[in-house]
């Protein structure tokens, strides 16, 4: 249900709720919250509610320090795991500077004016993730350590895997908050984990992506456990990945230009899909792809078409990992696409062999992905395509620049 600020006060009242969680997230994608108590909302609501962003990653320094977030009513829901008597709510923010301006670093932003900027040029598109993460043990002190929570395989079973119940209970609290899992399973590495989404628009499939990330932390937390969304944690284990669905609905065949234009700019944003040095252990190994390619239902692609038809053709970017800040990837890919359909870019033929086993001369006709970290930097950092749709604060804090 989406919700009007008159029916956000109204349910407060009604539903003993005591603490209202006014949420955001800095520039890499990590939730931020305060909590006021409900005598403010109607100010947070009028005027916003002021807080110190010196000390958010991203936001610059202590002069001029001042931001408002701006609560979003259409995104209430409420936190399952806290108590039901005294309730707990939470809304995700717009930010703005003291004079009304949209702050240009709240990466929300730009995700809602890409979105405008396909629906003025006649495209909506859907966004589905399947995230990835490890589920570990945790010490005597509750630190956690690098002890898998079991040493199950691709889609096992109990007992030898331990986390069914873990994914029950985070697929429940994911419905109980109007998010809708889709699928989940053990996936190939000892302790790791996959839950799929259904599709919705961008900024929802955006804000249920870091929702997701919340609750699976929680419900670990409470089972003893560490959920570790890292992209390699485990040197001899498969990395976690953050597989991006998305489709395209605009009257046409538009499949050819999209993914030609995930192709044509996908080596200069692989900074904002796989943003830490440990990104780089991941890509071009154990199903994360290296080349950029593109296959029909071929897994060692960086794009693969899955075999499905009707509201469920998708085209799958298997690149980007939990590290990414999700409103910035998801804005891009939406420019991407944009520029696919713009230049009418050509199809590439595809790749239909398995580029893991290929011999070294059959790769060396192919491009790569950007092979480190300061190598994707360094492509951000000199990208037209990057300069022209993402703000230099946001671009400064990717590229090193």
């Amino acid at each position: 249900m989406k919700y009007t600020a008159d029916e956000v006060i109204q349910f407060v009242e009604e539903e003993n709720v005591k603490f209202i969680r006014l949420a955001f997230c800095d520039i890499y994608g990590r939730q931020k919250n305060i909590s006021i108590m409900p005598g403010e909302l109607r100010r947070a609501f009028s005027d916003g509610m002021v807080f110190d962003a010196s000390a958010i990653a991203g936001f610059g320094g202590a002069v001029r320090s001042d931001l408002f977030l701006r609560p979003d009513p259409s995104t209430l829901t409420g936190l399952p795991w806290r108590p039901e008597n005294g309730r707990v709510v939470r809304m995700f923010c717009d930010i703005t500077r003291p004079d009304g301006r949209v702050f240009e670093a709240d990466t929300r932003h730009l995700l809602k004016v890409a979105v405008e900027d396909a629906q003025a040029a006649g495209y909506r598109f859907s966004f589905g993730a399947e995230m990835e993460f490890y589920l570990f043990k945790t010490d005597e002190h509750g630190e956690p350590t690098r002890e898998p929570y079991d040493h199950a395989g691709y889609m096992d079973i109990a007992p030898d895997d331990r986390g069914e119940n873990i994914r029950r209970e985070i697929c429940l609290t994911l419905e109980q908050m109007g998010i809708r899992p889709e699928s989940s399973h053990h996936e190939e590495g000892p302790g790791q984990n996959e839950i799929d989404f259904r599709y919705s628009d961008p900024l929802t499939a955006a804000d249920n992506a870091v929702t997701f990330r919340s609750v699976v932390q929680t419900i670990a937390a409470r089972s003893g456990l560490w959920a570790d969304f890292s992209p390699k944690p485990l040197s001899d284990a498969p990395g976690s990945g953050l597989h991006i669905n998305l489709s395209i609905h605009g009257g046409v065949d538009t499949e050819p230009q999209v993914i030609a234009g995930l192709l044509r700019h996908a080596y200069d944003i692989t900074a904002f899909l796989n943003p830490s040095r440990e990104s780089y252990l991941r890509l071009g190994s154990r199903k994360a792809p290296g080349f950029i390619t593109w296959s029909s239902q071929n897994r060692s692609q960086l794009i693969r078409v899955p075999a499905a038809e009707g509201e469920y053709r998708r085209v799958e970017l298997r690149s980007p990992d939990p590290t990414a800040n999700p409103y910035i990837a998801f804005a891009l890919l939406i420019y991407a696409v944009l520029d696919g359909f713009h230049r009418r870019l050509p199809l590439p033929p595809s790749t239909d062999l398995n580029l893991y086993e290929a011999p070294a001369e059959q790769l060396a006709g192919f491009r790569r992905l950007p092979a480190s970290f300061e190598e994707a930097r360094a492509a951000a950092a000199s990208s037209a395509f990057v300069r022209e749709h993402l703000p230099a604060a946001v671009l400064e804090a990717y590229s090193g620049e």
